[in-house]
C-alpha cells in the first residue's frame, strides 16, 4: 500500500492507520490524536447512564442546563455561550462571519480546518507565517501588527489563530493578544488545549469577550475529557453574534447525552487535577526520551502534544512504526509549512510513551528507510 494515497488530514484515523499496520483498528496505539488518555472521567460515564431516558425527547434547543454550567465555571453570563456539535461546527460559523470581511489573517501553520471552513464561505486569506525552528519563541507580536498593513482594507479585516498553537504547541500571552483586539474587524481565538494547563498558567482571553464584541473564543470539550466520539464544544461571543449563528445552524445541534455530560464534567475538579498532575510528570520524560533519540528535534510547547522535527522522512518513520509497533504518530504533511520532516505525538500515560520511544529508538537504530 503507497503511504501516500489516501493520507489523512486529520489525527486519529484508526481505520487508515490499521490498514496500513495489518491490524485491527483496537490494536493501534494511536499518538496522532491529542487526547487525554486518563479519561472519558467517571462523571462522564454516570452522566450518560443516567440520562439514557432522554434520548427519546428532543433536547432543549437553547440547551439551559448546559450554558449555564459553562457560565459558572467560566464566570460569564449564559447568553454569552452557544454549545456546538464540537468546536469544528462553531469554527465554520466563525469563519462565515470572517468571510464576510474583505481579508482573513490565518496564523500559520495552521490547524487544516481553518482552511476547510473559510474556504466554505470563500473567504480571502492572509497567511501570517511563524518559524518552526524557532523553538516555541513565536515571531507572532510582529505578525500581528503588520498584517493590518498587508491589506488596503486595514483594521476591517480578520484575525483567526489557535492558542495554544497547533502543532507547535506555543503559548501566546493574553497580554500580547489583548493588545491588538482593536487593530481587527473579528478576532477568533481557537483554545481547544487552554484546559490543559492548570488555572494559573492559562494565557485564555475568554474573560475579554464581554468587552470586546468582535472577539469569538472556541472550546472543545472533548480533548481534555477524552470525549471524541461524543463532539461537544462550545463558543463564548457577544450575543448578537450568537443569535445570528444559531439562526444559520440546524437546530438541536447538540445531542441530549452530550448536552448533559457536558454540564456534569466542567464540575469534576478531581478529574481536573489529576488530569494537570498527570501531563507534568508525562510531558518532560516524552520530550527528555526524544531528545535522547538520534536525529530527532522536540520542541517544548505548553499543551499535551510535542512537536518534532526530523532528519528522517516522516511519512517513512510513520509507516515502519506502524507495521513494525501498531504506533501511530501524526506526519505533518497537511501543514505546508512544516512537510515531511516534522511529527506530532500526543502525550499519553507513562507506559505507552516508553512504547513510542522503545518503537522509535528501534527503528532510528536500525537507520533504515523503510
Amino acid at each position: 500500500m503507497d503511504p501516500l494515497a489516501s493520507r489523512p488530514i486529520h489525527g486519529g484515523n484508526l481505520v487508515w492507520a490499521a490498514s496500513l499496520a495489518n491490524c485491527s483498528p483496537s490494536a493501534i496505539l494511536d499518538f496522532s490524536a491529542s487526547i487525554n488518555p486518563l479519561g472519558p472521567p467517571a462523571s462522564a460515564i454516570a452522566a450518560l447512564q443516567s440520562h439514557l431516558g432522554d434520548l427519546k425527547a428532543y433536547p432543549d434547543p437553547q440547551y439551559c442546563e448546559l450554558r449555564s454550567a459553562l457560565g459558572e465555571f467560566h464566570h460569564i453570563p449564559p447568553e454569552y455561550i452557544l454549545p456546538g456539535n464540537g468546536a469544528a461546527e462553531l469554527l465554520t460559523w466563525a469563519c462565515r462571519d470572517l468571510a464576510a470581511l474583505p481579508a482573513t489573517c490565518v496564523v500559520t501553520p495552521a490547524f487544516s480546518d481553518y482552511q476547510r471552513a473559510l474556504k466554505a464561505f470563500d473567504a480571502t486569506v492572509l497567511a501570517c507565517p511563524l518559524d518552526p525552528l524557532a523553538h516555541g519563541q513565536w515571531d507572532l507580536a510582529r505578525a500581528l501588527s503588520i498584517a493590518p498593513t498587508r491589506h488596503p482594507a486595514g483594521k476591517a479585516i480578520g484575525l483567526l489563530l489557535n492558542n495554544p498553537h497547533n502543532p507547535t504547541g506555543s503559548l501566546l500571552l493574553s497580554d500580547l493578544l489583548s493588545a491588538h483586539l482593536n487593530h481587527y474587524a473579528v478576532v477568533v481565538v481557537d483554545e481547544a488545549f487552554m484546559d490543559f494547563l492548570p488555572p494559573d498558567e492559562q494565557q485564555s482571553v475568554l474573560d475579554l469577550v464581554v468587552e470586546h464584541p468582535n472577539l469569538v473564543v472556541l472550546r472543545s470539550l472533548t480533548k481534555f475529557y477524552s470525549l471524541p466520539g461524543l463532539r461537544l464544544g462550545y463558543a463564548i461571543a457577544h450575543p448578537d453574534r450568537l443569535k445570528r449563528w444559531q439562526e444559520w445552524r440546524d437546530p438541536w445541534s447538540v445531542n441530549a447525552l452530550a448536552a448533559a455530560v457536558g454540564a456534569v464534567i466542567v464540575q469534576d475538579t478531581t478529574f481536573q487535577q489529576q488530569t494537570w498532575q498527570w501531563l507534568a510528570t508525562a510531558k518532560p520524560l516524552l520530550f527528555q526520551g526524544l531528545s535522547d533519540l538520534p536525529g530527532l528535534q522536540p520542541d517544548l510547547g505548553a499543551a499535551n502534544f510535542l512537536l518534532v522535527r526530523s532528519k528522517r522522512s516522516v511519512v517513512q518513520l510513520q509507516t515502519e512504526l506502524l507495521k513494525q509497533h501498531q504506533v501511530l504518530i501524526r506526519d505533518c504533511v497537511s501543514f505546508p509549512a512544516l512537510g515531511d520532516r516534522y511529527f506530532r505525538v500526543a502525550i499519553r500515560t507513562e507506559a505507552e510513551n516508553q512504547r513510542l520511544l522503545d518503537g522509535l529508538s528501534q527503528i532510528l537504530s536500525n537507520g533504515k528507510e523503510g
